[in-house]
């Protein structure tokens, strides 16, 4: 199958395509990457030029889901910024979606903190230290962690 035999036609990789989105939303790049391995570049081209013509692929729609997706499982708006740079996403996007979203960062970063320490506060600062380094990593602004563990 794919490419290498010179028989795939547009309808195949339309197909491999609406099987992966059929699972989950992809950006236009995860598409891409996925099918070049079997197919040939102009054809996903034109593959996904249509599916995004028709509305079946959607970065808007894909960034819209990874933001309450990633937000849900306790990520911040600076991690999940970049993991939607990562997918092919635009800056402007990205910054549209995540202004858009109806999520409370404040409140999300309280909700991580009261899961991993129970509302316990740090016992001394090196221990205060590691908290923060795990909450940077999960994207939070240095200034809202500051505030939600003092």
């Amino acid at each position: 199958m794919g490419y290498m035999d010179g028989k795939s036609t547009l309808v195949e990789v339309r197909v491999a395509a609406m099987d992966l989105l059929a699972r989950r939303e992809h950006s236009r790049r995860e598409l891409h990457n996925k099918l070049e391995r079997r197919f040939s570049e102009d054809q996903v081209a034109q593959a996904l030029q249509t599916l995004a013509a028709e509305g079946l692929q959607s970065d808007s729609r894909f960034a819209e889901a990874f933001v309450r997706q990633r937000s849900q499982r306790g990520y911040g708006p600076l991690r999940i910024r970049q993991e939607l740079r990562q997918r092919g996403i635009s800056d402007a996007l990205v910054a549209e979606t995540l202004e858009s979203c109806d999520v409370d960062w404040y409140e999300a970063l309280e909700g991580v903190v009261e899961r991993k320490y129970g509302g316990h506060p740090a016992t001394d600062l090196k221990e205060k230290a590691r908290r923060q380094r795990f909450l940077l990593y999960r994207g939070f602004a240095g200034e809202q962690i500051r505030e939600v563990l003092d």
